[in-house]
């Protein structure tokens, strides 16, 4: 836009001059807040507004805390799980050895021998098995040495009923395979199962040796 000459004359007599750069000269509104202690009253209203918040979230905790099996249920119901799985493995086995053998299977009995496992293995793993409610399985002994006992239990057990069973199998007969068969697998497997990676290993190799250097097949 082209300034006319008026204009230019009546800018021209304005002086020009450097803004005012000192501090205010009387109190500003942050001033009075201060002295008011107004942000103080603001900290103070917004921390009650989470106290009862914080409350409730503390109430929560403690009735799921409440909801929480106590250490010696939870090691009851470990134990139940384990040892419902090890009872259908004892009539699994209990049928497939009747079926073998081509006997007329009873399942009333059937079902008798596999809840007689039940209350066996359920008193064995509820001693045996570690738990953390439980760490110690022989009073007296030190505690680092109780978890190598346990291992050395089941290696023995695993062991034990591994070689037995592959020596009742071809040895003995057919009735006495039916009866001791079914106990001496789901012994035999759970121990595996308690068993460390190495000694689980072992284990199955004792096994597998006692099989071949005994002359065993799998012809029965």
């Amino acid at each position: 836009m082209v300034r006319t000459r008026k204009e230019r004359k009546g800018t021209a007599g304005i002086r020009l001059s450097q803004p005012d750069r000192s501090g205010p000269s009387e109190q500003t509104l942050l001033d009075i807040a201060q002295e008011r202690q107004l942000f103080e009253q603001v900290d103070q209203l917004a921390a009650r507004r989470r106290e009862p918040k914080r409350e409730g979230k503390a109430g929560d905790g403690d009735s799921d805390g409440g909801a929480q099996l106590s250490p010696t249920a939870d090691r009851i119901a470990d134990a139940l799980l384990w040892t419902v799985s090890l009872a259908m493995l004892h009539f699994t086995l209990d049928v497939l050895v009747q079926h073998q053998y081509a006997v007329e299977i009873s399942w009333s009995q059937i079902a008798s021998r596999a809840l007689t496992a039940l209350f066996v293995f359920y008193a064995f793993f509820y001693v045996l098995h570690p738990h953390p409610s439980s760490p110690v399985l022989l009073p007296g002994l030190p505690l680092k040495f109780q978890a190598p006992l346990r291992q050395t239990i089941f290696f023995l057990a695993s062991t034990c009923s591994g070689c037995y069973l592959i020596d009742i199998s071809h040895n003995y007969g057919y009735l006495y395979v039916m009866k001791r068969s079914p106990p001496l697998g789901c012994l035999w497997v759970w121990s595996v199962i308690e068993l460390q990676l190495a000694p689980a290993l072992v284990s199955l190799a004792i096994s597998c040796g006692f099989f071949y250097l005994g002359g065993y097949s799998m012809k029965l």
